[in-house]
């Protein structure tokens, strides 16, 4: 019929259910995406917010420690890893800083994660320098060797013959030592608060002790800081003293601090004693000074590490020494606050005169499982923030590896020229000590440590290790 308008065409039915069912297979793929990725997510932020947990408990068991054991230093806590050490006002601040001209602050800012992954590293470390060190490391003779010789003459050892004859004299071929080879270990620092409390007897129950350049040892101060003489870490000056200082002491091993020189050396060839040069890092985060290298060195070879004479009290008003003037030294305020906070991390026991009457039962220390707790949060969330992939396990900061030399038992520190004395020095007691007369301890930790020894490469970073494996049935 005219007029009528023609009914609008039907729509093609298969075509708009294709369309629908098609946006519908999209959306579930988006969604299946978004789910997964969401997933993903909440999975790697349970992950982290656990061990912010665990860490967040840790700084609460440090922060309780701080102020039952600090004298007055209280602990702020920022965050799961950082936090500041303060100390009351009224501290005596008498120290000048002439670099920033400043007087010395009485508050500390530490990130403890950081310090926990550092300390607990030095735990399974070597910390003297050795052949085998030298022979792993890509640049250990050329470049790295000369900077431990003193008046070389050279920035490298181009004449690797030359840098031998000064190393060779204190260079045993592997670790002499071994960390857990013993059990409680005391350093001895050189403050005038020894004088304040009879600490000799104390100290001289230690399996192993560990002194500081001049320190002198004899009856006039063994009441106050033992006659024990294990080892004895020394600075280059103190090499024109030595055989003064070590007054018969055959088995008393010297630790050089920094380099080797030719005073040294002609010391070294005069003198039964074993000696070595440290291998040690360059610590840029607290207290500074051979004391804290002599902690480096004890941790790396003791279970227990126990502390006399570092302290500075409350109302200290200059720096001192048990057996000289007062002089000017190192920070005591920064030195203080930082072997207190080491304290609480399980590094070190702290002794001093203001705790000589308590009991000492370190039940406000966190506890072992406590901090190891902690040492794995703190791994696994510093893996997370570098994205490192895997579990690299104890040997996760190995950036170089190598197997040991063909040396044997050998060769034994020393040279062509040395006296008689020297070369029926008391060195081989350390470089030739049969396995199986290592302590349980250090036995048990070797074996799960699968032969490896651990040494710095440079600086203060955690990832730089040079790793060296040894064999295990060679041990046996």
């Amino acid at each position: 019929m005219r007029g009528l308008r023609k009914p609008p065409p039907m729509p093609r039915a298969p075509a708009l259910l294709h369309l629908l069912c098609a946006a519908a297979i999209f959306s579930l793929f988006v969604f299946a995406i978004q789910s997964s990725f969401f997933a993903g997510n909440h999975h790697i932020t349970n992950f982290n917010t656990l061990d912010i947990q665990i860490l967040s408990h840790f700084q609460s068991n440090v922060q309780q420690c701080v102020a039952n054991r600090g004298l007055g230093l209280t602990a702020r806590i920022i965050d799961h890893c950082n936090l500041i050490l303060k100390f009351p006002q009224g501290t005596n601040s008498t120290w000048y800083n002439e670099q920033f001209k400043i007087f010395e602050p009485l508050e500390y800012k530490y990130d403890v994660c950081e310090a926990i992954l550092l300390w607990e590293q030095y735990r399974n470390m070597t910390t003297v320098l050795t052949r085998e060190y030298l022979d792993a490391r890509p640049d250990g003779w050329l470049d790295y060797a000369p900077k431990r010789i003193a008046q070389l003459g050279a920035d490298k050892c181009y004449n690797r013959t030359l840098c031998e004859e000064h190393l060779d004299v204190l260079l045993p071929a592997k670790p002499p030592f071994h960390p857990r080879q013993f059990r409680t270990c005391a350093v001895v620092g050189n403050s005038g608060d020894l004088l304040k409390t009879e600490f000799g007897e104390e100290i001289d129950s230690h399996d192993a002790v560990i002194r500081d350049n001049e320190a002198p040892v004899n009856k006039k101060y063994a009441k106050y800081v033992g006659l024990k003489r294990d080892f004895r870490l020394v600075v280059r000056g103190a090499a024109r003293n030595m055989i003064t200082i070590l007054n018969g002491s055959d088995d008393e091993v010297l630790i050089i601090k920094s380099v080797t020189h030719r005073d040294f050396n002609a010391m070294i060839k005069r003198i039964p004693n074993p000696v070595y040069l440290f291998q040690g890092i360059v610590l840029r985060r607290g207290a500074k000074g051979t004391g804290m290298k002599s902690i480096e060195l004890a941790l790396s070879m003791c279970d227990v590490v126990d502390i006399y004479g570092f302290t500075v009290d409350p109302g200290y008003t200059e720096w001192t020494r048990y057996f000289s003037t007062p002089r000017k030294g190192h920070n005591p305020l920064q030195g203080r606050a930082y072997y207190q906070l080491l304290e609480c991390l399980g590094v070190i026991r702290i002794h001093s005169p203001m705790r000589a009457e308590r009991k000492q039962d370190w039940s406000d220390v966190p506890s072992r499982e406590t901090i190891s707790r902690a040492h794995s949060a703190a791994v696994r969330l510093k893996k997370n923030q570098s994205d490192q992939e895997g579990d690299l396990g104890q040997f996760r900061n190995c950036k170089v590896w190598d197997q040991s030399g063909p040396y044997g038992s050998g060769p034994i520190s020393g040279s062509p020229d040395m006296s008689d004395v020297r070369r029926n020095s008391n060195y081989s007691k350390w470089e030739v000590v049969p396995f199986k007369k290592l302590r349980k301890a250090a036995q048990d930790h070797y074996t799960q440590m699968e032969g490896v020894s651990l040494y710095k490469i440079d600086g203060n970073k955690l990832d730089d290790l040079v790793c060296v494996r040894h064999s295990l049935e060679s041990e046996a």
